[in-house]
This record gives C-alpha cells, structure tokens and sequence, in this order.
C-alpha cells in the first residue's frame, strides 16, 4: 500500500503514441530557482524555461540539464542549481500534453475523484538525489486546476483510498493548450 508519503513530482509513465520524447530549450545563466527532475516548468516571457508555481499553467516535466561551467568544464545533471553561472546551456523538459504522468497524492484520492483536476503542491526537492518533492495536493480541487487525475498506478500495492495514492495525471492547465474543464 502506498502508506509512505515519498512524493517523486511529476514522472512521465506513458504516451499514447508509446514514445515519451524530450524537448529542449535554455535557462537562463544564473536562474535563481532550483529545479529539480519531475519538477513542473512553464515557458517564461523570454522564452527561456523556468519552474511553474502552485496553481501556474506550465508545459511539461523537467528532465535535467547539460550546460559549460565558468571554468569551461562540461556538466550534465538532473537538477538545476539555483544561481549556477554557465554558457551552452540545454534544459530537457517534456512538453506533449498527452503524456501520462504519475504523481503521489499528499492524501488518499477517492474513486470519485477520478476526472477531477488538482494543483500541485509547492515546488521542493532533494539537492542530494537532483529529484522533485511535488505532490497532488488533494485539497486543492477546482474546475481549471494543473493536473487531471485520470487513474492510480495499477502496482498492486497501489489502490484507490490508499493514506499516499500514486495517481496517473495528464496536464489540464497546459500552456500550449486552451484550459479545460473538469469533468
């Protein structure tokens, strides 16, 4: 049973299409954020990617990054360092709205809750393991929220009602895409 709560944000699970492809953009030198993978992330004004909000439309999952330290050495990580000066910068994030993602819920999600949508809760990690904190925060239901829950993880020790459910989302509030409802 999922009676632990270890929120892992958002892991893209499944395409519809069975290919889970990755797109790129940039960061901003010196970004102050954290970014953490599996954290959401939007689109900024200046097009470059940063992490989304509570409540934000945001495009998709952030994978990790690649990028030239000041000393000219190459890195590669899962993780974001907020601050971190570089150059050659290569943010992998998803963007597809119709990747299924899985998510733990901070509560345990009810069968009825199934179509309903829910934001997220604030952006966290762990900086030892570069991986998201975020959870579905179950309180948080409302008609144009981020994410849609559309299943559970079908793990046998995994169920409806269970104190932590692993729930399979898709972005409802996607930035490329005109809001829907809930159901």
């Amino acid at each position: 049973m999922s009676t632990v709560a270890s929120p892992f944000g958002l892991k893209p699970a499944f395409h519809p299409s069975g290919i889970i492809r990755q797109s790129h953009s940039v960061i901003a030198s010196g970004f102050a954020n954290d970014i953490f993978q599996y954290s959401p992330v939007r689109v900024a004004a200046d097009g470059t990617i940063e992490d989304a909000a509570v409540g934000e439309a945001f495009i998709g999952a952030f994978m990790g990054v690649e990028f030239t330290r000041t000393d000219g050495r190459r890195a590669v990580a899962n993780f974001w360092e907020g601050g971190t000066v570089a150059t050659e910068i290569v943010v992998y994030y998803t963007e597809d709205q119709l990747i299924v993602y899985e998510i733990q819920a901070d509560a345990p999600l009810l069968q009825t809750a199934i179509g309903e949508q829910f934001d997220t809760t604030a952006l966290a990690g762990n900086a030892t393991t570069g991986l998201s904190s975020v959870a579905l925060n179950i309180a948080s239901t409302a008609a144009n929220a981020q994410l849609r829950a559309i299943g559970v993880n079908p793990a046998a020790d995994n169920i409806i009602g269970d104190a932590f459910t692993i729930v399979q989302v898709q972005i409802s509030d996607h930035q490329y895409v005109a809001t829907r409802a809930a159901i």
